[in-house]
């Protein structure tokens, strides 16, 4: 499976886990000038923008390799524009989130369901 397929199919993946934690998901794969966010999620009083990381060749610990200051800058500045865009949500607390789909292949209907790992409040910024 290409990237991108892959891609989309962990944060099937994901949105799926978060909805099993009893979070809404309002938008996937949002777009700016600045980037993109591949969640965002309504958790009770908490907006939460999430990033999916599915990786088959890196671990978890890799995540500051993916993840690293400016991809969170990106992701910080998306959220930004989002709550610009729609400010129902301004009076929200707000939260970033990590999903990553570990390192088993990802799931055809003959093979396991791969490692997921929720990784709530994974960076801060005040936005």
């Amino acid at each position: 499976m290409h990237s991108a397929g892959k891609g989309r199919l962990g944060e099937q993946y994901a949105a799926r886990l978060l909805e099993k934690a009893g979070m809404c998901v309002l938008a996937s794969n949002f777009r700016s000038p600045m980037g993109e966010v591949d969640l965002i999620a309504q958790d009770r009083g908490t907006l939460v923008f999430v990033e999916v990381k599915s990786w088959n060749s890196r671990g978890i610990a890799d995540l500051e390799y993916g993840i690293n200051r400016e991809k969170q800058r990106r992701i910080i500045e998306t959220a930004k524009y989002f709550l610009a865009g729609h400010r129902k949500y301004n009076e929200m607390a707000i939260r970033f989130d990590v999903v990553f789909i570990g390192k088993t292949p990802l799931p055809s209907p003959k093979t396991a369901a791969p490692v997921i790992r929720h990784l709530a409040s994974a960076f801060v910024e005040c936005v």
